[in-house]
């Protein structure tokens, strides 16, 4: 399979998480994605232990204030962009970037200081895209 070629930065959907066509940073020291979320918590809810989050900052274009609920998740330990060690909680959801459509797992995690509220890691991209670190956006060419 060739490989499509996305640039440094690139629109994403997560059609799961109510995000279209949202700006990802392309981070190929980064090995697992994630994506800035608040008010990350466990639930009880029918007898069943569900993970509560809502996506984004509130200055965001795309933040909608939405609690999301996913019954499907892990917790993963990472190391975060200072070299140390964290929990977080990883969710799996599907993800469209240059026409394609697969599923990514995505860690949640407080980006609020951070220019890109949403990062792609290496995991996603691995034979799958090259990067070129010259462009920005260049996985339109190959949206329908």
């Amino acid at each position: 399979m060739e490989k499509k070629i996305i640039g440094r930065k690139e629109k994403i959907t997560l059609p799961e998480l109510g995000l279209h066509l949202v700006w990802a940073k392309v981070d190929t020291g980064a090995y697992t994605s994630s994506v800035h979320a608040e008010n990350i918590r466990t639930e009880v809810r029918d007898g069943k232990t569900v993970l509560v989050f809502q996506l984004l900052l509130p200055g965001h274009k795309a933040y909608t204030g939405d609690e999301l609920v996913f019954d499907r998740y892990r917790e993963k330990k990472v190391k975060n962009s200072f070299g140390q060690g964290e929990v977080r909680y990883l969710i799996e959801t599907p993800m469209e970037l240059a026409g394609e459509r697969f599923l990514a797992e995505v860690t949640l995690t407080d980006r609020s200081s951070m220019k890109n509220a949403i990062l792609l890691g290496r995991k996603i991209l691995r034979k799958r895209f090259l990067v070129d670190v010259t462009g920005i956006n260049l996985a339109k060419a190959y949206r329908k």
